[in-house]
């Protein structure tokens, strides 16, 4: 952690977290985050469904909505960056307070509910970046849509040819009805209609799939086939959860979807269990919980090729992204592996 992080994010934490997280995004724009670029070895370099990375550890959705900071973000350390989520039309999202810190349990609750631009907006400041690392969009719907499923593929169809990948999200708690899409005839039927669009539009572009935690284990299985068939690029476990176990904080009576540290050991199952039924097939990106090296590192070896960051840089800063990769780089050459690849679901039996 900088000396500037360790001053200022006390300092951030007098904020609300909503006027937090504007600040922070202010801040880097102004250059106080520093930095050099994306923390990288002949052990960090990996490739993704195509999609080439200096390290893999990357910035997950919903930090930087809009595309604001896709530069300044590009020099703390990631990997590779993932903006949005963008809908077709712009849209305010939930009402405030939506974003609460669960200091106590080092984790966050947000409903935000897609609030975005909208995808032209977000669609030209993505153009107008020049990133040394790849860059994605998180895929939304608007809320009140007829028809979300034509919604991904239409933002797909306008960004496809400006970023290195997409995700399709419809896993979001925070949009009624929108985890309806992970049923096996709604999901084949959206990601169809996308790669349908990926194939038109943007076939340089990865398509991954973004799931939720609170799946059962049939659930999981059915996700997998449809991913199989409609030949998506791989898939990112997970967002964030509806469970409120375990917590401790006096906001953990919130709506809304909890990250942060109380989602490691769920999401690492998850992310085992479909490594395990895609044995290495599709390749998976592990999401949540991640605030340290060894957490990074129990993800990769739980089938992950790449892993992402949010709610620990509350608590750590953005530098923490250059620190995980240093420190993934000391295990992976402690533990005898030339390459990132080499470890990928290594430990997965220990998740299942």
């Amino acid at each position: 952690m900088s000396l500037l992080e360790r001053f200022g994010l006390p300092l951030m934490r007098k904020f609300d977290p909503e006027t937090a997280h504007g600040l922070a995004l202010k801040a880097l724009n102004l250059g106080l985050a520093g930095g050099s670029g994306p923390v990288t070895s002949a052990r960090l370099r990996t490739e993704v469904a195509g999609v080439v990375m200096p390290n893999p550890v990357g910035l997950a959705a919903g930090f930087d909505k809009n595309a604001q900071a896709i530069g300044p973000l590009a020099k703390t350390g990631f990997g590779f960056l993932e903006v949005g989520a963008a809908t077709p039309r712009p849209q305010p999202g939930n009402p405030k307070p939506r974003l609460f810190r669960l200091s106590e349990d080092q984790a966050a609750i947000n409903r935000f509910g897609f609030n975005n631009d909208g995808m032209e907006a977000i669609a030209d400041r993505i153009d107008a970046a020049r990133a040394p690392v790849p860059v994605g969009l998180n895929l939304g719907a608007n809320k009140d849509s007829n028809d979300r499923s034509a919604d991904f593929a239409t933002v797909l169809q306008r960004v496809g040819g400006l970023v290195d990948f997409a995700t399709v999200n419809v896993s979001s708690p925070n949009t009624e009805k929108l985890r309806d899409l992970q049923g096996k005839a709604a999901l084949f039927d959206l990601l169809d209609r996308v790669m349908a669009i990926r194939d038109q539009h943007a076939r340089g572009t990865a398509v991954f799939l973004k799931i939720a935690p609170d799946l059962s284990g049939h659930e999981i299985a059915e996700i997998v086939e449809v991913a199989m068939q409609t030949r998506i690029s791989g898939i990112i476990a997970t967002n964030t959860t509806l469970s409120r176990e375990g917590l401790t904080s006096r906001h953990k009576g919130e709506a809304g979807g909890l990250s942060g540290q109380p989602l490691f050991e769920a999401s690492t199952r998850v992310l085992a269990q479909i490594s395990q039924l895609t044995d290495g097939a599709l390749p998976l990106i592990g999401v949540g919980g991640v605030s340290n090296a060894d957490q990074a590192y129990a993800k990769i070896k739980a089938g992950a090729s790449a892993i992402q960051l949010y709610t620990a840089m509350v608590y750590g800063g953005v530098g923490l992204a250059g620190e995980i990769a240093r420190g993934l780089d000391r295990l992976l050459q402690k533990d005898g592996f030339a390459t990132l690849s080499e470890a990928v679901g290594t430990g997965r039996d220990a998740w299942l």
